[in-house]
């Protein structure tokens, strides 16, 4: 079949005295955030090139449509598709979800306590078939304090833009009119009359909290908040005693809080702390104190407490630890539960207010777990939790747990229908020197068959930014790989927070290299101890683990068998030159601001996937992106795909994939989702030659 063709119209482009040529940017659309409302309005050469791709991919992938399928089932086959969630009780019902065998989305129901008459107050596979949408994304859902109205923000493109509506539960009717255009986020006032929410602006970034009364027009809707800088973004939520709301402030790097009392009739925010770049925070209330998650002064956080907000006096609650990251409090009327992260492995604490004393909660033998305690009621007095956990071979087990007799019982066992027997598989955790001496951890999952001689494929995880850790889950759908002789291995690197703060530090800005060396080292790691050898590791990240898979492709292409990238970020320096796009200037404390800082673009020139890409062989690619993308825009991985294929000199596959109905997530629906694993997972096994 006829390799697809993207027409070149070089443009010259020039940036602090440094000029260089792009044969593709002609394909970005100055109304391209119109283009992710309406795709009608996109550029027809441009979409032709676009289904040229998806035939030229499907017309190679044809072989693998059976083992798709295969695929498909057996992913599916391990999902428990009846399902139900563990029951959470408020005041006066007890609010659960399930999913059917024949549906794609989440049903919530209720009950009232001490009665058996279960009501279904939301059936998302209803919904859609009555919007009459290919494309079904739900942004929230939230029920009113007095049970009697349901809150739903829904996103019918994929690039969203959420649409809020309030429905009367009993009478299954709206009780206003739809509010457009917002961040989806929906917060009911504790008398129910109003909800706030953050409405979008032109450049899809949420800087304002309006306060909407139910049953008036949006018209009339109250602006309560307003950012000023083009940076920041906000969010408002209810403390956790349901005293104050807090409104949130924030890009990656920096945070500002302001409150006000819940039972304000004309809310007044108060600034808690002047915004200090660098700083976050985040205050919580909880029995006449305030707690303070912040790092100001201490790296890898710390909690603070204190009297009062108007005069303030805060004093350690939880001190600093060095490398070890302490999460957040929760609260119960004799308990505060809290997290901390090192080495890329969380534990969970419980503190006795009433004694003083704080002990680690434990689940488990097994070293690499990832454990979790949620809230199984409204109201705080009481000392039972649901406590869980899983690993990479174990499946989500739940249990009720009592924090003051430390005695549990199993609730929740995840399912899985087909089979699993977790002593079929063998877990490691690593730890590998990078090119700069710092100790990386691995995760390391396999089949106890596999054979440990270099002769086995494996898939080589990594993301690495923004401060997200990569928790080792359980994922049912990897056995699919893992079964056939396909190791797993997740690279815990720099720009993640698996290691504190300093590990996010040392993988941005400029020092974003250390992420691609970390992932990098960890390939020549695994090949160096016979876990795989040179040309059988398939690497695989999305988004920001996009821009991690172009950059080592660039850099290392030998060390691949493939490579799978999702929704990639590899036009990094153009998205970063182009300041009215939504994520850019939120992004200039992870990425810099090449367009005003030299530094800033001397670096991120030199490793941006589409400006590195060279004359040499690479290794079978398979790109997968999405129309109605916001945060990764479509042009990226369509100028990359046309450059790479004007540059490689080998034969193998280059694949581009364009979801033409779905946004930065891919499609919806459970299907939806499982038929982009089993392609990707079809690529890997084609080109591993185990079809």
């Amino acid at each position: 079949m006829k390799i697809p063709y993207l027409k070149k119209k070089p443009e010259l482009k020039s940036c602090h005295n440094v000029t260089w040529e792009d044969n593709y940017s002609w394909i970005h659309q100055d109304d391209i955030l119109e283009v992710l409302k309406d795709k009608n309005k996109l550029n027809p050469e441009v979409k032709e090139y676009l289904d040229n791709e998806n035939d030229y991919a499907n017309h190679h992938l044809e072989d693998t449509k059976k083992i798709q399928k295969d695929l498909f089932n057996e992913i599916k086959g391990r999902i428990k598709l009846d399902d139900e969630s563990l029951p959470y009780k408020d005041h006066t019902y007890q609010y659960w979800t399930k999913t059917t065998t024949e549906g794609n989305y989440s049903i919530k129901l209720r009950k009232k306590i001490d009665t058996n008459s279960i009501e279904e107050i939301w059936n998302g596979d209803k919904e859609k078939e009555k919007l009459g949408v290919e494309y079904f994304g739900v942004g929230d859902l939230e029920v009113s304090f007095n049970d009697k109205y349901l809150g739903y923000s829904l996103d019918v493109k994929g690039s969203e833009y959420y649409t809020i509506s309030i429905r009367d539960i009993e009478k299954s009717t709206l009780v206003s009119s739809e509010i457009p255009d917002t961040s989806g986020s929906i917060t009911f006032s504790l008398d129910d009359r109003y909800i706030f929410y953050s409405k979008l602006d032109e450049n899809h970034r949420a800087r304002t909290i309006y306060r909407h009364k139910l049953g008036t027009s949006i018209e009339k809707d109250e602006l309560i908040f307003k950012e000023e800088s083009d940076a920041f973004t906000v969010s408002i939520g209810l403390s956790s005693d349901e005293k104050y709301f807090f409104i949130t402030t924030s890009d990656h790097n920096t945070s500002e809080q302001y409150y006000f009392e819940a039972k304000e009739n004309k809310p007044n925010p108060k600034l808690i702390k002047k915004r200090k770049k660098g700083v976050l925070y985040s205050v919580n209330s909880w029995k006449n104190k305030f707690y303070n998650h912040t790092n100001e002064d201490a790296e890898d956080f710390k909690i603070e407490i204190a009297d009062s907000l108007e005069n303030q006096n805060w004093k350690d609650f939880v001190p600093a630890k060095d490398e070890v990251l302490i999460g957040g409090c929760t609260f119960l009327n004799n308990w505060i539960l809290r997290s901390e992260t090192s080495d890329a492995l969380d534990k969970i604490f419980a503190k006795n207010i009433n004694t003083g004393v704080e002990e680690e909660i434990n689940f488990t033998d097994e070293k690499v777990i990832v454990p979790n305690i949620s809230l199984i009621q409204k109201d705080k007095n009481t000392d039972t939790v649901y406590l869980s956990y899983s690993s990479p071979k174990t499946p989500s087990q739940v249990y009720k747990y009592n924090l003051a007799t430390k005695e549990k019982s199993l609730v929740k066992e995840q399912e899985i229908p087909s089979g699993h027997n977790p002593d079929d598989y063998i877990v490691e955790r690593v730890e590998y020197k990078s090119h700069d001496g710092r100790l990386v951890p691995l995760t390391i999952t396999r089949h106890k068959k596999t054979k440990l001689d270099g002769s086995a494929n494996l898939l080589l995880y990594g993301y690495g930014s923004y401060g997200s850790s990569m928790s080792p889950i359980f994922s049912s759908t990897r056995l699919s790989l893992i079964n056939r002789d396909i190791i797993w291995a997740t690279a815990h690197i720099r720009g993640g927070m698996e290691k504190g703060m300093k590990w996010w530090k040392e993988g941005k800005l400029t020092n974003k290299k250390n992420t691609f060396e970390d992932y990098i080292f960890a390939a020549k790691f695994l090949i160096e101890n016979n876990y795989t050898s040179k040309g059988n590791i398939i690497g695989m990240g999305g988004s920001a683990g996009g821009l991690l898979m172009g950059a080592v492709v660039n850099s290392a292409p030998e060390l691949f068998l493939g490579i799978i990238m999702a929704v990639p970020f590899v036009d990094s320096l153009t998205t970063n030159l182009d300041h009215s796009l939504p994520l850019t200037i939120g992004e200039f404390d992870e990425f810099g601001n090449a367009k005003d800082i030299k530094e800033h673009f001397d670096y991120i020139y030199s490793y941006a996937p589409y400006n590195n890409i060279k004359k040499m062989d690479y290794p079978n690619i398979l790109i997968t992106t999405s129309l109605s993308d916001n945060r990764v825009l479509f042009d990226e991985p369509a100028k990359f795909t046309a450059k790479l294929r004007d540059y490689k000199t080998d034969n193998n596959l280059l694949l581009l994939k364009t979801e033409m109905n779905a946004g930065h997530g891919g499609k919806s629906g459970r299907d939806g989702a499982i038929e982009e694993i089993a392609v990707d997972y079809a690529f890997a096994l084609k080109i591993a030659k185990k079809i």
